[in-house]
């Protein structure tokens, strides 16, 4: 009998990672403050200075969501647990549950009914279009015993943004509760928990937070928290049981539920402190800032938006492939030759569109620029007339026209709750 080699290969090594110029619909590039902050020495996840971080990382990201919410912490795990949380403590098997898709997310949170024993209303739009209100209304008048509305807010497959706003207010007046996903919006977009009264929502690091995958803030209303309160059947997961996390998220207490990444924890709490100071309203105009001017460069090169503009997601710009180029090979080159990733298109959208990420770090003039001059060269190198530098030209004078934003933040003057 020949024992396994069970050795690496001698060649194996330590892994460097090349440097990458990230604007695709996501990971963002993280700030090197936070790559810093992940650095530090490893903490027990009960040690008293720990603890202490995790409270200020709980205030921090009620200003992030512009919410009193007690529940509002980090899940440990992407974008896809903090939906899987809200689903599981909110649906019971037997309800009834709207779930609007315009997109591949809302298609996820149908899975998530079903998987939770629940019966998903859809209410379906056109990829690359907002939910519709109106169809929500009528399908809310038709299903009275619905349970919970969940919609995205921002949809990532697509770049289009819905009215959070209205949409709950709906759900509201039928007394439903709400689900809603800001994974691409939170730190991009205005996102207003209270004033909108959302019920249930999650997010993810690796967008406008410029941190890495990994984490998944969420904020629940006390609506959801008597609701789940009074589940008269276990939640089915137990590692996304709000019962359970609540003790060592809680106030008061800090039991053990399960080894939360430490150093994770401290990159968000980094992150979270740079979008303290640089304040919300600043964050929300710079990326329109830096896409108003993105935009003017794509349509120098003949590049046309999937989404309309009044519904168009500032930083996730989707565009339709210009005729007669060769969109995966653009894709190859641009990583390639400028150590530039962007995004394909899913589903239906495959081949036809790209996703251009402007979010969190990787929202910046250079890599507006840099983005547009790369595209202006392959597109040359491929046949494609084009002047050159033009898209640059066009985008600097739309960065003259729609100068930074200077005045104070007021949603700083308040102190973090």
């Amino acid at each position: 009998m020949t024992t396994p080699n069970f050795r690496p290969a001698a060649q194996i090594g330590t892994f460097y990672p090349p440097q990458r110029v990230l604007m695709g619909p996501g990971p963002s590039d993280t700030h090197p403050r936070v790559l810093s902050a992940m650095a530090r020495p490893t903490l027990g996840h009960l040690d008293p200075v720990f603890t202490e971080m995790m409270e200020e990382l709980k205030s921090l990201l009620r200003y992030t969501f512009q919410t009193s919410n007690l529940l509002t912490f980090p899940v440990s795990g992407p974008g896809s647990v903090g939906m899987e949380m809200c689903f599981v403590n909110l649906v019971n098997p037997g309800d009834k549950v709207i779930v609007c898709r315009n997109g591949v997310f809302g298609g996820r949170m149908i899975e998530n009914v079903q998987r939770c024993g629940g019966t998903a209303v859809v209410v379906e739009d056109k990829w690359g279009a907002p939910v519709d209100p109106q169809k929500l209304e009528d399908a809310l008048k038709q299903n009275p015993d619905t349970q919970v509305v969940a919609f995205v807010h921002a949809e990532t497959s697509t770049g289009a943004l819905s009215d959070a706003r209205l949409l709950c207010e709906i759900a509201q007046r039928h007394d439903c509760l709400t689900i809603v996903d800001t994974v691409t919006s939170l730190g991009g977009s205005p996102v207003q928990v209270d004033e909108w009264k959302i019920d249930a929502i999650y997010s993810g690091s690796q967008k406008c937070l410029s941190c890495p995958p990994g984490l998944s803030p969420i904020s629940f209303s006390e609506r959801v928290a008597e609701r789940v309160r009074n589940r008269k059947s276990k939640v089915q997961s137990w590692f996304m049981d709000l019962n359970l996390l609540l003790g060592y998220w809680g106030t008061s207490t800090r039991t053990y539920h399960h080894t939360a990444p430490t150093n994770a924890l401290y990159g968000l709490h980094e992150a979270l402190v740079m979008l303290y100071e640089e304040g919300l309203e600043h964050s929300w105009a710079r990326h329109r800032r830096n896409h108003i001017a993105f935009k003017a460069g794509l349509e120098t090169l003949g590049m046309g938006y999937l989404v309309e503009e009044a519904a168009r997601l500032p930083q996730l710009n989707s565009v339709h492939v210009p005729a007669g180029i060769d969109e995966k090979e653009v894709r190859r080159r641009l990583l390639d030759d400028y150590s530039l990733e962007i995004g394909a298109g899913l589903g239906d959208l495959a081949g036809k569109i790209w996703r251009f990420g402007l979010m969190g770090y990787s929202s910046k003039v250079e890599n507006v620029v840099l983005c547009l001059n790369a595209l202006e060269t392959v597109f040359s190198d491929m046949g494609r007339k084009v002047e050159p530098g033009s898209a640059e030209a066009a985008a600097h004078r739309a960065y003259a026209s729609h100068p930074a934003l200077q005045q104070s933040s007021p949603a700083k003057e308040e102190a973090i709750a």
